[in-house]
């Protein structure tokens, strides 16, 4: 599966959406998603870069744009180069990897609705001084992205019991954090807090406007190219669910665009899965990972 909002190997790929809701990719987000589609479960594979040219093509990435950015993360330690003859392929990092499955845990497995919350909250306290304030920059995102609003300046609440300690050790700041996981008392208004900690009606927005782009989509005419479908597809819906934290279906409006959003995704996702794949498998020149 990069932004403000989301894991540093992620950041920065996905500017303000366009004057339709649609978001203005990016070449690495298109990276990461075609690499995640046709790559991350199918071992250790590398893959020309000829054929990475030809499918970020499809969806308006540039040749001379495709080499840079694979230039680009592989200096960011998320691609390796593996030489093949006069061909160079590219295969996956362990890092890289890592950024993947926790996006594909998001995105498949945990759904964009939670009407399984058991009232427990993860709390996050954390002290950095100004002249920290590239770290404090890295934690905040890093805490947004795994669901975290600003309850306070330094304190930080999210949904459940989020395992977010591996995420601060990474970072390097385990010395600098105190991390609870607690239940409300019942003099508090959750669905205030919830209001007042996370801009409900930008996540919204976003549903909305992703379920409208892609339900007349699905109303199109057949003929789409698979591949480039469901790279559109993925990316644009990491950018649509990176600022919600999932939070408890109950707290939320009754007309919470989320499911609706979710459902219209999936059906993309279903109609283009087998299509994708076989063409995938035709079109891309892959070595072994050395």
């Amino acid at each position: 599966m990069e932004d403000d909002d989301i894991p540093d190997t992620m950041r920065h790929d996905v500017p303000d959406p366009s004057d339709d809701g649609a978001p203005q990719l990016r070449p690495q987000s298109l990276m990461l998603a075609f690499f995640g589609n046709h790559v991350l479960e199918e071992g250790d594979l590398c893959v020309y870069s000829g054929s990475i040219i030809d499918v970020l093509g499809r969806v308006g990435v540039g040749e001379q744009a495709v080499r840079s950015t694979l230039t680009r993360m592989v200096s960011r330690g998320l691609l390796r180069r593996q030489r093949e003859g006069r061909k160079m392929y590219f295969g996956l990092t362990e890092q890289a990897t890592r950024v993947l499955r926790d996006g594909r845990t998001r995105i498949w497995r945990e759904g964009a609705v939670n009407d399984e919350w058991d009232g427990d909250w993860t709390l996050l306290a954390f002290s950095l001084p100004e002249s920290r304030q590239r770290e404090r920059h890295d934690l905040r995102s890093r805490l947004a992205w795994s669901g975290f609003g600003a309850l306070y300046s330094g304190l930080w609440i999210a949904p459940g019991r989020v395992d977010v300690a591996s995420v601060v050790a990474e970072l390097g700041l385990t010395a600098h954090v105190k991390i609870f996981h607690a239940s409300a008392d019942e003099a508090t208004d959750i669905g205030l807090m919830v209001r007042d900690t996370w801009d409900l009606e930008s996540v919204a927005a976003r549903y909305v406007s992703f379920d409208k782009r892609w339900t007349a989509h699905l109303d199109a005419d057949a003929g789409e190219d698979p591949i480039g479908t469901r790279l559109r597809l993925v990316s644009e819906w990491l950018w649509t669910i990176r600022t919600d934290p999932r939070l408890p279906a109950r707290h939320l409006p009754p007309d919470w665009p989320a499911g609706p959003a979710q459902e219209t995704f999936r059906r993309v996702a279903d109609r283009t899965e087998a299509p994708a794949h076989h063409a995938a498998h035709s079109l891309l020149e892959t070595t072994p990972l050395r």
